[in-house]
């Protein structure tokens, strides 16, 4: 079933947490809320889970009102299924015990397929303080999933595993849910996370989604610099219009360098990838602050007497006792009206 967010807005207090947020988190797809701290996206979960009352707004399930400000049935009350950071087990009972927590007793000869489902096959009668980090995660996810919930909702589930399993653990999840057939819904600040596991992305900052969409999406056609910097590499540099040339701090660039048109305004934020830009010696232009061989390319950044700097990632050999403007390749820089 999908999970569809209508207009909700939330406030503690004075602070204003979610303003107008608007989305669908469509049926069997994983839908990531990708943000920085402090931006909305768990007080978005913790709504949807009946953890915080509605203030403005509903939030429906496959088209019917699950929660608004009429009504908020607890988490108990609710078809949803949650997954925490530190997994939540409870560390008196066994792996077993975990997983068959909240199921009925019928359903309980099913938990050791469901640990097998998630690599746990044989560890039932252990305690989570006898697994691993990541199996720990992977107890919890089993123990989420087990009920057969119409969504699940995931708070950063990965930020407390070993970086080096964190990817496989991640690939290994997305294929369960997908599997199950699950609505998800997951939170987290990493976009490397949200590009490996999510079906949709919703970019989040000072309480309002600025672009939902794919992870193609968001890579081939930003909304805006912040989003094209996360999902592409690329730098935001600023820049203006002289005559008919970007007027830069690192240079003068051709309007040819764009992709598109320029867009209305009398400043921008011009996104632009390291290996796109090329040194190019001039008195008048940047020092050196540091070059660094990468193999065939060469990773150099430069600094004006402001301390502004910028990276070119370049096949030209660069002195660091000259100084340096940069020119991108045609067709390579996007550019949006700074906000």
């Amino acid at each position: 079933m999908s999970l569809e967010f209508r207009h909700i807005a939330h406030a503690y207090g004075q602070v204003r947490a979610l303003e107008d947020i608007s989305f669908a988190a469509p049926t069997g797809e994983i839908t990531c809320l990708l943000g920085a701290s402090g931006c909305g996206k768990s007080t978005l979960l913790g709504l949807a889970a009946g953890m915080l009352t509605v203030q403005q707004g509903a939030i429906a399930l496959d088209g019917e009102v699950l929660a608004d400000e009429r009504r908020s049935p607890p988490p108990e009350a609710r078809p949803v299924g949650l997954v925490f950071q530190d997994g939540a087990l409870f560390p008196h009972m066994t792996i077993a015990a975990n997983v068959a927590f909240g199921l009925p007793k019928a359903l309980h000869g099913d938990v050791e397929g469901w640990l097998a489902s998630v690599g746990l096959a044989g560890m039932g009668a252990r305690y989570p303080h006898e697994l691993s980090g990541g199996q720990q995660q992977r107890a919890a996810l089993a123990r989420a999933i087990a009920p057969g919930p119409q969504v699940l909702l995931m708070d950063e589930p990965f930020a407390s595993v070993d970086i080096v399993l964190r990817r496989k653990l991640r690939r290994d999840c997305r294929i369960l849910l997908r599997e199950a057939g699950a609505t998800v819904v997951l939170v987290t600040h990493d976009p490397a996370e949200a590009l490996d596991i999510a079906d949709r992305i919703a970019v989040m900052d000072s309480g309002r989604i600025v672009q939902f969409g794919t992870p193609q999406d968001l890579h081939l056609s930003p909304q805006t610099a912040a989003v094209g910097a996360i999902f592409s590499g690329a730098q935001v540099i600023a820049g203006g219009l002289k005559g008919q040339v970007l007027d830069t701090d690192f240079g003068l660039w051709p309007m040819a360098s764009l992709i598109g048109d320029l867009p209305d305004g009398p400043a921008f934020d011009l996104l632009v990838q390291a290996d796109r830009l090329v040194p190019v010696p001039d008195k008048r232009g940047c020092r050196v602050r540091d070059v660094h061989p990468m193999g065939a390319r060469t990773r150099v950044l430069l600094e004006t007497g402001d301390g502004t700097q910028i990276t070119a990632e370049t096949l030209v050999p660069v002195d660091p006792a000259q100084k340096y403007s940069v020119l991108p390749d045609p067709g390579s820089v996007r550019a949006f009206v700074r906000s």
